[in-house]
């Protein structure tokens, strides 16, 4: 299916639109809002002129078929009532020069997008054009002679850098890393489908299986910079760094710049990198061109794109995207009594994994194997040192053997594949479930790990499959005789057109019964 256009309903301004300059020269699609409260207060103000869509009622109601999933109507028509539609229209060409034409568009703007499964675990390393995005706002178009880094907060010498100082090897040696990110929001299709939850002012995305990628990354260790600003300011208390990333973002009613931050434990271990080079190549602008953050065993949404401000703080930032989303609450908190303070903010990613083949609902022919493969992943510093699959729902537990795991790495998934013994026929829960090498591993049931905003489902992965085993006598018959009247069978759901037996055969078999009734 054609992906949609990114202006699907109609903007009807109330009132002059307001002109919002862009920044610096050279930097398309940035607006400045964080060193400007006048200018938030009048954005605020044109936003409350209107009454802006209400998203999709995707959770109660079935998810779309369509490619976009979702579209984005109220992201859209907040930038154009701040006279910033030119950002949405540049952000979806952007998608369809720099991804893979076959992507999943969850979302279209701000662009969520996953690529297909049984690609996506070819390689150890996704391709460029493959890697999952999940963006909170448009793509800026930055001009890297043009691009600056300003450094502050309590760091002792604050300083600005150009792209050329930072990429100078002389004053900061390179550093490579390969590194899986992974959005809180992936297999999140799970929890929607069983309990919802909520919505969120910028759609809580029904991802699938594949926000989740792994690149070799290369730039520069935060901490190199920080020492070249003379580091922090020994008795203020600095106890963590906060990113500004160059996108505009929308929280309740304000407009802000996308800012997060880590604690400085992070940035001491040489885990938090600021890239310039994806997979041996320029960073692509999608992925945050010129310079990005990437943050080792994090929450995707710490590792900032399109980066241009460091401040050294001594709190986690009070920004929104940090202290109001992300957030982890406890089983009985909901819309009836959510709050941000009652809920733990996620950073490190927890132990998880998927069956990305076969796909649930799967009907496979098999001779007593069914082939699984998928990836599996733990952060926060650890790696799987162990994947299980199970064809019975969990109770017996077949160990992917070693051999069929791909390579170990401090910060990495591994993918994995199976031929798991199935003797059984009908429908059959297949699940997976990883071990870290601390041990941890994952929930049964999805259940336990549902949560208000819909985060994390680490939950063991379940996939309903229907298994035709035909290394059994009856199957491998029908199979033939379906074969001979060139009938398929699958879709299972597809009827017969001809007799399952003869009379004979009927008869015969019903004799053997004692037929249906008892005999007194």
């Amino acid at each position: 299916m054609a992906p949609a256009e990114p202006n699907a309903l109609p903007f009807r301004p109330k009132g002059e639109t307001p002109h919002f300059a862009e920044e610096k020269e050279g930097w398309k699609g940035y607006v400045e809002w964080e060193e400007f409260p006048e200018k938030k207060k009048q954005a605020q103000e044109v936003l409350k002129r209107y009454d802006f869509p209400e998203p999709p009622e995707f959770q109660l109601n079935p998810l779309p078929t369509t490619n976009p999933v979702l579209t984005g109507e109220r992201w859209k028509q907040y930038h154009s009532a701040l006279g910033l539609s030119h950002i949405f229209h540049h952000s979806w060409e952007t998608v369809l020069q720099e991804k893979s034409p076959d992507m999943t568009h969850i979302l279209q703007f701000p662009y969520n997008g996953e690529a297909p499964g049984d690609r996506l675990i070819k390689t150890e390393l996704t391709n460029n054009k493959d890697h999952f995005v999940r963006n909170h706002g448009g793509i800026p178009d930055i001009d890297p002679a043009k691009w600056t880094l300003d450094i502050g907060g309590l760091v002792k010498n604050p300083r600005k850098l150009t792209l050329a100082q930072l990429q100078d090897e002389r004053t900061f040696p390179r550093q490579s890393n390969i590194v899986t990110l992974q959005c809180s929001g992936t297999r999140r299709i799970e929890q929607i489908h069983e309990y919802p939850g909520d919505g969120d002012e910028l759609i809580n995305a029904p991802w699938g299986e594949g926000a989740i990628s792994t690149a070799r990354w290369t730039g520069v260790s935060l901490k190199r910079v920080i020492k070249y600003c003379g580091g922090l300011v020994d008795d203020k208390g600095a106890d963590n760094i906060e990113f500004y990333g160059a996108d505009t973002y929308f929280k309740k009613g304000g407009v802000h710049n996308y800012v997060v931050s880590v604690p400085w434990r992070k940035v001491k271990a040489h885990e938090v990198l600021l890239a310039w080079d994806m997979n041996g190549e320029q960073l692509p602008r999608i992925h945050g061109f010129p310079v990005r953050v990437v943050v080792f065993g994090y929450i995707g949404a710490r590792s900032v794109k399109w980066l241009y401000k460091i401040r050294a703080i001594h709190r986690p930032s009070m920004a929104p995207v940090q202290r109001k989303e992300y957030l982890y609450y406890a089983p009985q908190i909901g819309k009836q009594n959510a709050r941000y303070s009652n809920g733990f903010s996620i950073q490190d990613m927890p132990v998880s994994s998927a069956i990305i083949t076969p796909k649930k609902m799967d009907q496979i022919v098999h001779e007593g194997r069914v082939r699984l493969a998928g990836w599996a992943y733990s952060g926060g510093g650890h790696w799987p040192v162990r994947v299980e699959v199970s064809g019975d729902g969990g109770s017996i537990w077949y160990e992917v053997p070693a051999e069929n795991m791909s390579t170990k790495y401090f910060y990495a998934w591994r993918t994995w594949w199976v031929d798991l013994p199935v003797d059984a026929e009908g429908w059959l829960e297949m699940c997976v479930r990883c071990w870290d090498n601390a041990m941890n591993t994952q929930p049964t049931f999805v259940r336990s790990a549902w949560n208000w905003d819909l985060h994390v489902t680490s939950s063991a992965h379940r996939i309903k499959i229907y298994s035709i085993n035909k290394s059994r006598p009856n199957t491998a018959a029908r199979l033939k005789q379906l074969e001979e009247n060139n009938t398929p069978i699958v879709p299972i759901t597809r009827p017969i057109h001809f007799d399952l037996e003869t009379d004979d055969e009927y008869a015969k078999a019903m004799e053997s019964r004692a037929w249906r009734d008892p005999l007194e």
